[in-house]
């Protein structure tokens, strides 16, 4: 089944960049872990500190940040405090030798002891009484029931009442948003003038900050702000984000910062509690107001407390279940509200969730409610404590959200942006705004060490081993070799360099791309490859003109322009790598080697429209010459034989992927997820004779495809497709089963199929793969502490071949070679089952394949292990 591919992989898109971040803060780590830990009770305490103490309020039973405490001064009332959203204050050192206690509602009171040589301190509160300490769903003997509970039927009207009060009702509703990204080494102690960067390391002491929800010290590497508006209408229908300004600084400068970006929202997202299921960290969490709510979740009411002036109801919740995926936290709505209106949120996962890399969420909301009665998010604060693995450096990373200028009317000054395609739109100066449009849109201030992250690289560049860390980390993230800067050529990809096979032996393939800063209109791009074996050079030319100028190469998104491109190279019949390239030296340990090759010269001449909203067409007119081999040979019945054939046609393809997102490489696009519906049509003619084709080609095919997220029970990947070939055609141009000789589990291929067993020309298929997220391991003791997750996989496939097509029944058409034991698939499908163990050591997924029918084929494998890294959160 030949079809081309316009999207790739889903978990190589989470890879690439994640082990990007990984590789930088691993440089860091290198070189920082040398240096003395004197940085911690020397300069930490002058410098960081500040001639502060700094404090932070939790709750002793669950790690929960206590908001609003009250910090009562007993020697001065007049000097008392009030801690913020996240338990936080900060006592003068002067002041330590005063009388301090702690109060918070529904929690015993306590002094507040400060030692000599404190400078910041976690105060623990305990609850004042057994009730309290049900809330937070300690006891593991507790007799809970969701029948008769009042706190379900309080969840359960504020989950009615939401509808009513939801802005989004109106028809017209827009408003501005601010949001202050951080990512930083966590908990750092360092001294900066030890180790291998001597004194030159001095400067990085000027991002070292302190975070305020957990009071640990953070080395600032990434800061990202970003200015938004957000627009929706009934009439027309839009619910559009317009970036209006974009910021980043720090380390992901090194990278693609469009790419970058892309991967921060989508792997933190925006948190509706409104909905079933929160979108977040790629996964699906239970939202505490979903309607599997009761089911899933614990819900408590606690007693009154005061959140501002409002005196509110605390509910509180945790999940049944602390290893599935869902929060422990705190909701407050005001007392007497009879819009059941929430005021604020504070969440956590739970320690035991099972999430890979990450080992703590924390979560505040706050709300306000207009004139109408209508609710608007004002304050949105996330924040994740990370370790990819141990040994790594730990990561911080927060992300705040401020919500401001709410209007029902048509936003005048964006008129003309309800009816754009597309849902997240760019305006062209947003990259390069100057400060002062900072200094006017900024709603959350910056710290001292955020305002001077703009000076970060400037000074790392100065450092030897840092610098050239860069150019190694660039290298790894694109796969190209700059050759200047700017590098108008850039040589590669590095990992197709050598890849061999048992018909070309070693190959060796060379390759390069030029940029836009050659010309940003104008591309050229293309290889040579030499196999030790077949002593044959092989090679391809691509050229594209692009309508709109590129910032960096002819395949950024979005495409609009011609190309033409000219190769000769291999065609591995039956072996069609959807999701990467045949080059790739990961592919050459094989379960069993294939000679069933054929040498194709193609040429294309084509044109491709790719629309905001993720709609595209692309049209293109194709020459194809086919060489055969000794394993391949195109004979017929009566004993001739065609040294080669001329096949020639026109290709539409329409493609529609709404809401998709994906990380742009060089020559591929990895999608983020798999969320959005992929639907692709495709339809290929060519009468014969057209520019000397030796046969009639016509041909559709169509595919679905699409992840299903089951909210707690994990999510599915389903693939349908399906394909006719209505002409008679030579066998290579025949829809092949796309078998996979691999070790590695590879989309869309039968892992025990070989090539060209089934001839078919036309069929249907279905793969289907399910992650269960741990909803089995999850409740075996011995298992879940490993956080290892479940993987089912199912492949069918229902093809027939025509009698115009059959060479028993054909003359005029090639004979199947006698190598290839091709054979019409009969009425029976061909199935194929895996069950398998994922997210072993949080990246290695292996697989037990076993072939459900034609298992009497000769030369088979029935069944075998499969691996795959599959990184994931």
């Amino acid at each position: 089944m030949k079809q081309r591919q316009v999207t790739s992989k889903r978990s190589a898109a989470n890879h690439i960049l994640r082990r990007c971040v990984v590789l930088l803060f691993a440089l860091l780590s290198v070189i920082l872990s040398s240096q003395s830990m004197a940085f911690a009770s020397g300069q930490a305490s002058s410098t960081l500190s500040d001639g502060m103490i700094f404090c932070q309020v939790v709750d002793s039973l669950s790690g929960e940040s206590l908001p609003f405490a009250n910090i009562i001064n007993e020697n001065r009332p007049n000097r008392s405090l009030v801690a913020d959203e996240n338990g936080c204050f900060r006592i003068p050192k002067s002041r330590k030798l005063d009388r301090w206690r702690v109060e918070y509602t529904g929690y015993v009171s306590r002094p507040l002891e400060i030692a000599a040589d404190d400078y910041e301190l976690r105060i623990m509160m305990e609850p004042a009484s057994t009730d309290l300490q049900e809330i937070v769903v300690r006891p593991k003997k507790e007799k809970y029931s969701k029948k008769n509970n009042p706190a379900v039927d309080f969840v359960r009207k504020i989950r009615e009442a939401s509808k009513d009060h939801d802005p989004a009702n109106s028809p017209f509703y827009s408003y501005d948003k601010y949001e202050k990204s951080v990512i930083a080494l966590n908990d750092f102690n360092g001294d900066f003038e030890s180790g291998f960067l001597g004194k030159k390391g001095n400067f990085l002491k000027n991002y070292v900050d302190t975070s305020s929800w957990t009071g640990k010290r953070i080395l600032d590497m990434i800061f990202k702000e970003k200015v938004s508006t957000r627009i929706r209408s009934k009439h027309p229908e839009a619910d559009k984000e317009i970036t209006r300004g974009y910021r980043s600084a720090g380390l992901d400068e090194v990278l693609n910062q469009e790419n970058m970006q892309l991967m921060f929202e989508d792997v933190i997202r925006e948190i509706d509690i409104y909905g079933n299921d929160i979108v977040f960290l790629q996964n699906r969490f239970v939202s505490p107001l979903s309607k599997i709510g009761p089911d899933f979740y614990k819900y408590y009411l606690a007693d009154t407390v005061y959140i501002g002036n409002d005196k509110c109801i605390e509910l509180s919740f945790a999940p049944h279940n602390p290893e599935s995926m869902g929060f422990n936290g705190k909701i407050y709505v005001p007392v007497g509200d009879t819009t059941m209106f929430v005021k604020k949120l504070t969440m956590r996962a739970p320690k035991a969730v099972n999430v890979n890399y990450v080992d703590n969420i924390f979560v505040s909301q706050s709300f306000m409610k207009d004139s109408l009665g209508n609710r608007h998010k004002t304050y949105d604060d996330v924040c994740l404590e990370m370790q990819i693995a141990p040994g790594t450096p730990k990561m911080y990373v927060r992300k705040t959200t401020s919500y401001d200028k709410f209007s029902y009317e048509k936003r005048t000054d964006l008129g003309d942006y309800y009816s754009k395609l597309g849902n997240s739109l760019e305006l062209e100066e947003a990259r390069g705004r100057n400060s002062n449009f900072w200094m006017s849109e900024r709603m959350i201030p910056l710290s001292e060490a955020e305002s001077r992250m703009g000076e970060m690289m400037g000074e790392m560049r100065k450092v030897p081993l840092l610098y050239w860390g860069e150019k190694l980390l660039a290298l790894m993230e694109s796969g190209y070799v700059k050759t200047g800067k700017p590098s108008t050529v850039d040589l590669g990809p590095v990992n197709t360099l050598f890849s061999g096979g048992s018909v070309e032996g070693l190959r060796i393939r060379i390759g390069g791309m030029t940029m836009s800063a050659l010309n940003p209109h104008i591309f050229a791009k293309g290889y040579v490859a030499y196999g030790t074996r077949d002593k044959k050079w092989k090679y391809k030319a691509d050229l594209e003109y692009s309508f709109q100028p590129k910032k960096n190469h002819s395949y950024e998104w979005p495409r609009h322009g011609f190309y033409c491109s000219y190769s000769y190279d291999l065609d591995m019949i039956g072996q069609h790598y959807l999701f990467t390239s045949q080059d790739n030296v990961f592919l050459s340990l094989k379960r069993k080697e294939s000679i069933l090759v054929t040498y194709r010269r193609l040429a294309k001449l084509g044109y491709i429209l790719e629309l905001p909203n993720n709609f595209s067409v692309e049209a293109s007119l194709n020459h194809e010459t086919q060489y055969a081999t000794r394993w391949l040979p195109f004979t017929f019945a009566d004993g001739r034989s065609d040294a080669s054939y001329r096949q020639a046609s026109a290709c539409l393809t329409l493609r529609w992927a709404p809401g998709e997102k994906f990380v742009q490489g060089r020559t591929q696009r990895l999608p983020l997820n798999m969320d959005a519906w992929v639907l692709q049509l495709s339809h290929e003619y060519g009468p014969k004779g057209m520019l000397g084709a030796d046969f009639t080609l016509n041909r559709t095919e169509l595919s679905v495809r699409k992840r299903l997220w089951l909210s707690a029970f994990g999510y599915t990947d389903i693939v349908l497709k399906m394909g006719k070939v209505w002409s008679s055609v030579y066998y290579p141009a025949l829809m092949w089963p796309n078998a996979n000789l691999s070790y590695t589990i590879q989309p869309e291929s039968y892992s025990l199929m070989n090539p060209m067993e089934f001839a078919n020309d036309q069929y249907a298929a279905l793969d289907f793969t399910y992650f269960g997220n741990g909803i089995l391991f999850n409740r075996v003791p011995l298992l879940k502490k490993l956080k290892i997750r479940e993987a089912v996989t199912f492949k069918g496939l229902i093809g027939s071949l025509s009698d115009k097509n059959n060479p028993e029944k054909n003359n005029n058409i090639y004979r199947f070679p006698v190598d290839s034991k091709s054979r019409p698939m009969g009425k029976t499908p061909y199935m194929e089952v895996g069950v398998g163990i994922d997210n072993i050591l949080t990246f290695l997924r292996v697989d037990y394949v076993w072939r459900l029918t034609y298992r009497d084929a000769p030369d088979i494998d029935k069944s075998g292990v499969r691996i795959s890294l599959h990184f994931s959160f």
